[in-house]
């Protein structure tokens, strides 16, 4: 049913597909990018940050001491696994959106008594070798667990086509306040789309709360330069894989919190006027032009959960620290909802 892994095909014809997807991907990734930097407010999704090796600088961004989210997230989980593992219930389906490294899902694993382990996990991600390198050691480690990734955008409904029916109970796992990337409108859609693919089960989300802008201008802005890598590797990644022309050092990260939208921006600014490159197309920067890069949202409780019931689901329990950074939300997705 969820026949994602390339070692289930014959070895040539798993080849040909891999290189198929190489090819559509670059396809899409050169038609995002060239339509980005031809409006007036030049703009390129996020997920275009994650191949291989921009997964393992945001893996060492979550170690950072400036970083807050990832630890304190992971510190809620910790502190509530019990509490989340009822709430999962026993012998369900997990599916982590934007899964990454696969280190939270952890945690809940190893909440659950044997007895009520989840049945199968299959982590969605974008960057497949990442991926797949993660999902070999979580076998590893639990050996008596399905783990079934898939290579997908999630934002793409078509792509998730395999994950449309279960015939069990299935939960959605989205830590790490991913949907604060998302514009408001695109967290929305996300948000049906999950309710939809979750019905009779539940999402447990994690949202970054609004705070002081001090200390979310050092957690966007680190000592050691590891977040201004991360966002000078998508252009790294544009000249290796589109034989783009970026000069990486004329173009400086620059993340700031913009208090009126409530979210963290960050941008590419070019150091000086230059003309950049992609195929037959040619792009002027002036100095001091942009490339915004991604946004992060950040949210209170409540605009949040009346997101989430204006999406069709229903809001549950709530968890956060002590400082109240961060939330982690159980939102539950019954058979029928308000959008039906």
């Amino acid at each position: 049913m969820y026949e994602t892994s390339e070692a289930t095909r014959p070895a040539g014809a798993a080849l040909g597909h891999k290189r198929a997807q190489v090819r559509a991907f670059a396809e899409e990734f050169e038609r995002d990018l060239v339509n980005g930097l031809s409006k007036t407010t030049r703009s390129i999704a996020p997920k275009y940050f994650y191949d291989a090796a921009g997964s393992a600088l945001f893996d060492r961004i979550c170690e950072l001491p400036e970083y807050y989210p990832t630890r304190t997230e992971l510190g809620i989980l910790a502190r509530h696994s019990r509490e989340l593992a009822e709430c999962i219930g026993p012998g369900s389906e997990i599916v982590e959106f934007g899964a990454g490294s696969l280190a939270k899902i952890r945690l809940l694993l190893d909440a659950f008594p044997a007895r009520d382990a989840p049945r199968c996990y299959l982590p969605v991600d974008i960057s497949a070798e990442h991926l797949e390198s993660s999902a070999r050691r979580l076998r590893a480690d639990y050996p008596e667990l399905r783990v079934q990734p898939v290579a997908a955008d999630y934002m793409r409904e078509e792509q998730l086509a395999g994950l449309e029916a279960s015939p069990g109970r299935r939960i959605g796992f989205f830590p790490g306040s991913t949907i604060g990337n998302f514009d408001l409108v695109d967290a929305a859609a996300f948000l049906r789309l999950a309710a939809r693919l979750l019905r009779g089960g539940g999402l447990l989300v994690g949202v970054d709360l609004v705070k002081d802008a001090q200390t979310l201008h050092r957690a966007y802005n680190d000592s050691q330069g590891v977040t201004a890598a991360f966002n000078l590797n998508l252009l790294r990644r544009a000249n290796d894989e589109l034989g783009a022309n970026f000069d990486l050092g004329q173009f400086a990260h620059y993340a700031f919190y913009e208090p009126v939208k409530r979210r963290v921006e960050m941008h590419l600014m070019s150091r000086r006027t230059q003309v950049v490159r992609i195929g037959a197309r040619e792009f002027t920067f002036e100095e001091g032009e942009s490339l915004h890069t991604e946004n992060s949202h950040k949210f209170t409780i409540e605009g949040f959960r009346a997101m989430a019931v204006s999406a069709g689901f229903e809001p549950g329990p709530v968890w956060t620290d002590d400082a109240r950074l961060f939330s982690l939300h159980w939102l539950e997705s019954p058979l029928r909802s308000v959008n039906d």
